[in-house]
């Protein structure tokens, strides 16, 4: 009984085949559009990041620089106050670097808002389709 073979009369039909072999492939083609779809995305997000990881280390050094610029100009400040000969130049003294530190203050804080603005620009470049 080994020998012989047991024919069970059971055949999938062409059209099954076919229809299995056409919903592969379709299968097959939604996998991999999504799989694109994915891996372009994942682009996006690894853009971005660098982007704003640019950006943040941008201003984080621009705040680093001029935190230091404003210590020095305070110290460099105190240095005159302490040689001050009179009240009168004492308040001279004061009111120039008042004006001096505003100033700065104003443009440091005005190169920062540009530096964040692009880096936001980018941002936005990089993370559109």
């Amino acid at each position: 009984m080994a020998d012989k073979k047991v024919d069970m009369g059971f055949e999938i039909p062409e059209q099954m085949r076919e229809f299995a072999d056409q919903s592969m492939e379709q299968a097959r083609r939604a996998f991999d559009s999504f799989m694109s779809a994915t891996q372009k995305a994942v682009t996006n997000v690894e853009d971005s990041t660098s982007a704003v990881q640019a950006g943040t280390m941008d201003v984080g050094r621009m705040a680093i620089d001029y935190a230091e610029a404003n210590v020095n100009a305070a110290f460099a400040f105190a240095q005159r106050l302490v040689h001050a000969k009179d009240p009168h130049e004492f308040l001279s003294l004061q009111q120039d670097f008042i004006q001096k530190q505003i100033a700065a203050y104003t443009d440091q804080t005005k190169s920062i808002g540009e530096s964040v603005a692009k880096a936001a620009g980018e941002i936005a470049k990089k993370s559109k389709p």
